[in-house]
């Protein structure tokens, strides 16, 4: 699965691992990304989207049918 928001747009952010001998090593932030079906009442039928936590949270403030403009907005197919 890929480390991306369908929503938010959230990928993941790149650092460095510093040890306690300060030696730096490169490490990855991934977003907590997870897979979650909705019913989308407009169109009778469910939507599997690839979300991450925040944007979970903003659809269930926001709702499913106004997240899922926002998606296709971004030129993303639902």
């Amino acid at each position: 699965m890929s480390a991306l928001c369908q929503l938010t747009g959230a990928r993941p952010g790149f650092g460095n691992a510093i040890s306690h001998s300060h030696r730096r090593t490169s490490r990855r932030f991934d977003p907590n990304i997870q897979r979650k079906r909705y019913w989308l009442q407009s169109e009778g039928r469910h939507v599997r989207l690839t979300l991450s936590a925040k944007a979970i949270k903003t659809i269930d403030r926001i709702g499913i049918e106004a997240a899922v403009a926002q998606i296709r907005a971004r030129g993303v197919r639902v």
